[in-house]
């Protein structure tokens, strides 16, 4: 469903963020994207989004070359980037200009994933604080219903109550099919969550495998073991 074969990026010319770097994500469920700072995980959420483009290689979405930002291919990608701002307007006007953009998108999965995090729908998004914003983007962004969501950072900024919601959240959220794409170095926060884990570090994937859910895994162990091989 999701290929990147041989992309390479550089925001300088004398320095690539990403070098020949290669994945396949076939399967749905939740992956967390692992590595150390400065590995590019950012970066790799953005090409594949198509915010920015490979420059070299390409990545390709159910069959559509991302960079292209083909709308049939758009309809079905969202991303919830580290930071971000929303306008100062009622939260339905948000999702009635955001909902010709995403055809299935579920106002009563927003009214659900809002549910878990105590948060009613008639809000007004330039009333709320950073933290209260990015856990309503993260609940449009579940109500999207997208077959690919990247979400960067996405714990980051929220209090202890929050993060344990953020995994209901997206476990009452995500569709049976989806890709869900966690980039984080709040370990702790997902590891609960994930089906799948990537691990990235001097432009080679070290590790993407499956998560035996019979067995709790230790991420921050099973990290460390990985990049130190």
């Amino acid at each position: 469903m999701l290929s990147v074969k041989n992309i390479s990026f550089g925001y300088y010319s004398t320095r690539k963020v990403i070098s020949n770097l290669s994945l396949e994500l076939n399967d749905g469920g939740v992956y967390g994207l692992l590595g150390k700072n400065g590995t590019g995980k950012s970066t790799l959420l953005y090409l594949i989004m198509g915010l920015l483009r490979p420059q070299e290689g390409t990545i390709t979405f159910d069959g559509h070359d991302t960079s292209e930002r083909n709308p049939d291919a758009l309809q079905e990608m969202f991303i919830v980037p580290e930071e971000y701002n929303v306008p100062s307007i009622p939260l339905l006007d948000y999702v009635k200009a955001l909902q010709p953009f995403y055809p299935n998108f579920d106002l009563q999965i927003l009214k659900d994933c809002l549910e878990v995090f105590d948060m009613p729908i008639d809000i007004n998004l330039g009333s709320l604080s950073m933290g209260m914003k990015k856990k309503v983007y993260m609940c449009v962004a579940l109500a999207a219903r997208t077959k690919l969501l990247l979400m960067d950072e996405p714990t980051n900024g929220l209090d202890i109550p929050s993060k344990s919601q953020f995994r209901k959240v997206i476990a009452k959220g995500m569709r049976e099919d989806q890709i869900i794409i966690i980039s984080t170095h709040q370990v702790k926060d997902v590891e609960l969550l994930l089906d799948h884990v990537t691990i990235i570090d001097d432009n080679k994937v070290l590790l993407n495998d499956v998560i035996d859910v019979e067995e709790p895994v230790n991420l921050e162990e099973l990290f460390l073991k990985t990049i130190e091989k």
